[in-house]
């Protein structure tokens, strides 16, 4: 196995079995992990603080509004806070990819990544 398919792996067990969810949508979340680069190979910027609100801005900015092209509203920081909650307050390793494929899903841009077949 290569690197990021350990790294993959690694992120499908957190979404399986920490966070419970068995309907994993895989292909979003290998297209959600190879758009990050290295940074998932990188100690600190591969993970979210949800108790840095900095880090919940940079979140909102330059992920869901500058990526995603989501316009600006609180349903965004409600979107970040429920991700964060469900990834768990206590949880230490929120990994950015996880975190950013449960944004994805909560608002709905699946189609950003994953194209539909016509």
């Amino acid at each position: 196995m290569s690197k990021l398919d350990d790294v993959i792996a690694k992120y499908a067990d957190t979404v399986t079995v920490k966070l419970g969810i068995t309907d994993i949508d895989h292909e979003l979340l290998v297209a959600v992990t190879k758009s990050l680069g290295p940074l998932i190979y990188l100690d600190d910027p591969s993970r979210v603080s949800c108790t840095d609100q900095d880090e919940k801005d940079r979140v909102r900015n330059n992920f869901l509004i500058k990526k995603l092209g989501l316009p600006e509203s609180p349903d965004l920081d409600a979107g970040i806070d429920r991700v964060c909650q469900k990834m768990g307050t206590a949880n230490r390793d929120k990994w950015r990819a996880v975190f950013y494929y449960l944004l994805v899903q909560h608002f709905e841009k699946r189609d950003f990544y994953i194209q539909p077949v016509a």
